[in-house]
């Protein structure tokens, strides 16, 4: 007699229900993780929007308070800028005066300061 074996062969239908299970399951854990990392990303998101608003408001504070400081000086070189202009013309006027009536003695002060100069930057 013989003995015949009876293997139990699944049919397509049967592999295919259980691949989409499996690949139903592993798209629902993809699906999670990423809901995970979204809903993450947005609570990170939604902390430091006010922490950006607090330094973005503390930069404009700093820059209005130079601003500030800044102005009233500025206003004032540009008040004083003729009067500058009229300084170093002045001075320019004495030294040619001086230089034209004492040649010799503007000559030996110019040697002088080299001399001193070039020792202070040897050293």
């Amino acid at each position: 007699m013989k003995t015949t074996e009876h293997t139990s062969i699944p049919s397509t239908a049967d592999q295919l229900s259980k691949g989409d299970g499996t690949l139903h399951k592993a798209a629902a854990g993809a699906h999670y993780a990423v809901e995970r990392m979204a809903s993450a990303a947005d609570e990170v998101t939604r902390k430091a929007i006010p922490a950006i608003d607090r330094a973005a408001e503390y930069a404009h504070r700093t820059v209005d308070k130079a601003v500030t400081g800044v102005t009233p000086a500025a206003e004032w070189i540009e008040e004083q800028a003729d009067s500058f202009t009229a300084a170093q013309q002045k001075l320019v006027r004495n030294t040619r005066s001086y230089v034209t009536a004492n040649p010799l003695v503007s000559l030996g002060m110019a040697l002088a300061a080299g001399v001193l100069i070039s020792r202070i930057l040897r050293k």
